[in-house]
Order: structure tokens, then C-alpha cells, then sequence
């Protein structure tokens, strides 16, 4: 069997379905394959109220988010066809890809590919990380906010960004005791308004911190942590033993390149954006230009930045394959212009500085 298509869009997050849904709006016939049992990607587990732009979900839950997206997706279900529990497993000439499901394995035809694969949680070196009990922020709201379960009585959160902080509030709320919360950082993180909560809770928070081992033999029992100098090195007899059943690590996130690599896109370090990352234009068009790339996996942010830059990359798919179009000229410069907004100030300060940076590196490639 095989499948051919004009769009084909790979994840089905808040990035890809953005995408889908505009260039099936203006069109396009579009393949949007996901290999989780439900799209929506991250949105799925986040019970939270976004910040951002009024105009673009601000103040709503993301799980309702996700329904709002999946609800476009069904308006336009004559040129959008969607493929779960799919996997993209690679890239074969110009101008195909191999998609895999439990019940076979199909090569597919395009024209354009918009790659929205997200993004890998961070991880930390130290003694007995791979002990049972030790979890990343994402794996924890899944058991808890997919699957309904409890992944322990006592946990200690590493992290104190965002994600760290509201985590620890999910995990508050779901009757799991928070025993500390670990920043290596001289201060915390994540917004003010996330930390405060934790704090009027009592949740210990110790900054200038790391950990250095997870106790026990079978599983976690409890986690040494020690105080660390301005130059990040451990400071001798500062250790401390917690007692607790579960580690969370909210340490960050990693863009998932492994298709830009197969795609021949050319990639760029850009520590601002989450590490290696593959060069694009304002267009969200790689150095491979049949390959489009929008969300985590173009460079960290957040959701609603994710929603925007997957309406560019599928308005200008669109626009690459049948020529420019008025309607998807708005929908460019309306998410141009949010985008900009979202990214002012110093809270988008960094982001701002790492996507300069590609922008200039792919000037002059």
C-alpha cells in the first residue's frame, strides 16, 4: 500500500494541527499522521490556564485548547485526513516518507512536509538515575492528568521553571506531598504568580542546589542534594538526604531533529532555543525547501507560540506548492504580528536573540 498527498504533516500537537488545519482551509489535500492514541500532543496533560495573548487561548485550560484545535481539524475533515497511533519513521529521496502503524508499514508521496515532532525531556547525571521512582516532568502529568494515578506519596521536584512549578502545584492538588523543590539557579525559574502558590503551600525551595544521588535499591527511597558555589561546583559537607518515593525532573526540553537530519537539513547550535536546531527562514522553511518545520521542534517555547508558528509553516506550504494567495498573506502576517507581540519584553528576550540568530546564519548559507 502506499498513499500520496500534497501536505504532509508529522505530529499532531498544538504545532502540527495548526498547520494541518490552515493549509487544508486554504485547500491543500493534507496527511497528518501522530503517534500518540490522541492529538493534541502536550495540551492533552496540561489542566493549567495559559498566559499569552488574549486574542489566542489566553486564560484557557490546555486540554481545551486541544479540543478547540481538534474541532477545526473535524470543520475541515474533506481535505485533512488523520493517521494515530502512526509513526514517521524516516525520510526516502525528495519527495517520500515512511509512515509505520501497528497494522503495517506505508511509504507516502508529498509535496511539502511540515515536521512538528516536539520536543525530548532533559535528563540529569547522577548516582542511580535509573532508579524506579524517577520520572520527567511530562511523564508525571501523563500518569496523573491522562491516566488518573498518583506516581508516588512523596516527591522531590528538580526544576524550578515553569513546568517545575506547575507540576509541583498539579501534584499539590492531587494529594501527592511535595517534600522540596531543587533550582541550581540562584533563583527561581518560572513565573512569579507559579511560585508564589508554592510557597504559601510550604513547599521547601532550594535554590543553589542540585542532586547528586537517588537512594534506595529496588526503588526510590529518599535523594541527596547539596549547595552549589557561583561557579556551579559542589560545596563540601552541604549535603542533605530527603526522604521521598518519587523524583521529577523538570530540567528542560531538547527540539526532536532526528527527520531534519534524515531530511539533509542543515541544523544550528542555538542554546537560547533548546540546543541543535534545524536553520529556517521567517517563512518556517528549512534549507531543504520541501521540508517545513513549526513548534518545539523548530526551537523551545511555549503553546500558543507553537499554534502561530504552525500557521505560518502551513500557509506558506501552501502558498509553495500553488502560488501566492491573499488569504494566506493575512493569516502570515496576523500570526507574524502576535508572534511579535508574545516575544516582546524581557520575558522574550532570549527566544527573540536565538531566532535572530537563525535568521542571519540562514542569510548567508
Amino acid at each position: 500500500m502506499s498513499r500520496k498527498t500534497q501536505v504532509l504533516v508529522v505530529g499532531g500537537g498544538p504545532a502540527g494541527l495548526s498547520a494541518a488545519v490552515v493549509a487544508a482551509q486554504m485547500g491543500a489535500k493534507v496527511l497528518l499522521v501522530d503517534d500518540n492514541p490522541l492529538l493534541g500532543g502536550q495540551l492533552v496533560k496540561q489542566t493549567h490556564r495559559f498566559f499569552g495573548s488574549s486574542a489566542r487561548d489566553a486564560g484557557i485550560r490546555g486540554y481545551a485548547i486541544a479540543e478547540k484545535l481538534c474541532e477545526d481539524a473535524a470543520a475541515v475533515k474533506k481535505n485533512l485526513s488523520i493517521l494515530m497511533n502512526t509513526s514517521a519513521v524516516g525520510f526516502y529521496g525528495d519527495t517520500e516518507a515512511g509512515i509505520l502503524s501497528p497494522e503495517r508499514y506505508e511509504p507516502v508521496s508529498f509535496e511539502r512536509v511540515i515536521v512538528c515532532t516536539g520536543a525530548v525531556e532533559n535528563s540529569l547525571n547522577f548516582e542511580n538515575n535509573d532508579l524506579p521512582g524517577v520520572y520527567g516532568a511530562g511523564a508525571v502529568q501523563t500518569l496523573m492528568n491522562v491516566h488518573g494515578i498518583r506516581p508516588g506519596k512523596k516527591i522531590l521536584m528538580i526544576g524550578s521553571g515553569n513546568i517545575g512549578l506547575i507540576v509541583s502545584y498539579q501534584l499539590i492538588q492531587a494529594g501527592v506531598e511535595v517534600v522540596g523543590l531543587v533550582e541550581a539557579l540562584p533563583t527561581i525559574g518560572g513565573y512569579l504568580v507559579h511560585a508564589s502558590k508554592i510557597r504559601r503551600l510550604g513547599v521547601p525551595i532550594h535554590t543553589n542546589h542540585t542532586i547528586i544521588s537517588a537512594n534506595g535499591v529496588e526503588k526510590v527511597k529518599s535523594a541527596t542534594i547539596c549547595r552549589l558555589d557561583e561557579k556551579f561546583q559542589r560545596v563540601p559537607n552541604t549535603e542533605l538526604e530527603i526522604g521521598c518515593d518519587c523524583i521529577c525532573l523538570a530540567v528542560g526540553l531538547s527540539p526532536l531533529i532526528d527527520l531534519f537530519q534524515q531530511g539533509n537539513c542543515r541544523m544550528f547550535f542555538v542554546p537560547e532555543l533548546g540546543g541543535l536546531v534545524p536553520l529556517l527562514d521567517v517563512n518556517m522553511r528549512t534549507t531543504n525547501h520541501r521540508i517545513y518545520v513549526a513548534g518545539d521542534a523548530s526551537g523551545i517555547e511555549e503553546a500558543t507560540t507553537a499554534i502561530l508558528g504552525g500557521r505560518i509553516a502551513g500557509a506558506c506550504a501552501y502558498e509553495s506548492i500553488h502560488g501566492v494567495d491573499d488569504k494566506a498573506q493575512a493569516i502570515i502576517a496576523d500570526a507574524n504580528e502576535e508572534l511579535k507581540h508574545l516575544r516582546s519584553g524581557s520575558t522574550g528576550e532570549k527566544v527573540r536573540w536565538g531566532r535572530d540568530r537563525l535568521i542571519k546564519e540562514i542569510a548567508v548559507c
